[in-house]
């Protein structure tokens, strides 16, 4: 059974940092793509950022571009999403996704952790 457990949010204010863990059980970690996701309150899910198997890294929206990095650690079977700059619009659940394959559009992640919050004050 795939089990992805996210951790690392908390409350940050704006132009801070915060570092989120994604650690993968019950899959091949290092032949699956992994991303992130958020969603805000009313709002609906959205990219974050996405890694190939190989550590491929699809173009960033630019709600992100410049601030967020994926990363991952095959040997640790965990992903990162490192957010810089914090926003109060980045305020929403983080969610960490896995792809059935190495590579993946956005719209083929299948496998979601639970979430957690990230909230951005001013």
């Amino acid at each position: 059974q795939v089990q992805l457990v996210e951790s690392g949010g908390g409350l940050v204010q704006a132009g801070g940092s915060l570092r989120l863990s994604c650690a993968a059980s019950g899959l091949i970690f290092n032949r699956r793509a992994m991303g992130w996701f958020r969603q805000a309150p009313g709002k609906e899910r959205e990219f974050v950022a996405t890694i190939t198997w190989n550590g491929q890294i699809a173009p960033y929206p630019d709600s992100v571009k410049g601030r967020f990095t994926i990363s991952r650690d095959n040997a640790k079977n965990t992903a990162y999403l490192q957010m810089n700059s914090l926003k109060p619009e980045d305020t929403a659940v983080y969610y960490c996704a896995a792809a059935p394959n190495g590579i993946a559009d956005i719209t083929e992640f299948i496998y979601w952790g639970q979430g957690t919050q990230v909230t951005v004050s001013s």
